[in-house]
């Protein structure tokens, strides 16, 4: 069985076989699986006026803690939003009624940003969904091998500095 990417490699050693096109191997199907993954994704974000960046926002302060709060920092050192991202996607969270954002109780110049309970409710009707639909994806692999892959996608993203703080 053959994919796209082994076209490509097929080429490669045929046009410069001085080079080990290998690595091309790895990093072509995980783009390609990205491409691929984004795209479900997207559509069962769509179907609950969502995207990825305004989802991860709400599950982070979905599982942070009981309270379903954090400063603008805490959320983008615990989620996978950008510094840039934050504070537009809170506007437009909080626009549709998803968080509040207040006065820091502790600190006098912070900001605490909280799940509504609007936004409790849309979380936790999207993440069933989404757990369903990244389970379809991965469908093709065992158990076994979902774990194995996961843990060497861990080390790769390791030794690439993204580790746990």
């Amino acid at each position: 069985m053959a994919d796209h990417v082994d076209l490509v490699l097929e080429q490669w050693r045929a046009r410069r076989p001085d080079i080990d096109p290998s690595p091309m191997g790895v990093i072509g199907r995980l783009s390609r699986l990205s491409a691929l993954f984004d795209a479900e994704l997207r559509r069962n974000f769509a179907k609950y006026e969502l995207d990825r960046a305004s989802f991860d926002v709400l599950a982070t302060l979905r599982r942070s803690n009981a309270e379903h709060s954090l400063t603008p920092a805490g959320l983008m050192h615990s989620s996978m939003v950008t510094s840039g991202a934050i504070s537009q996607r809170l506007d437009r969270l909080e626009a549709r009624g998803l968080v509040t954002r207040a006065p820091s109780e502790t600190d006098g110049r912070g900001v605490q940003v909280t799940l509504t309970a609007k936004g409790l409710k849309l979380i936790d009707k999207v993440l069933p969904t989404h757990v369903d639909t990244e389970a379809r994806l991965l469908a093709g692999l065992s158990a076994a091998e979902r774990d194995q892959l996961a843990g060497l996608l861990r080390t790769l993203l390791e030794s690439l500095g993204d580790k746990r703080d």
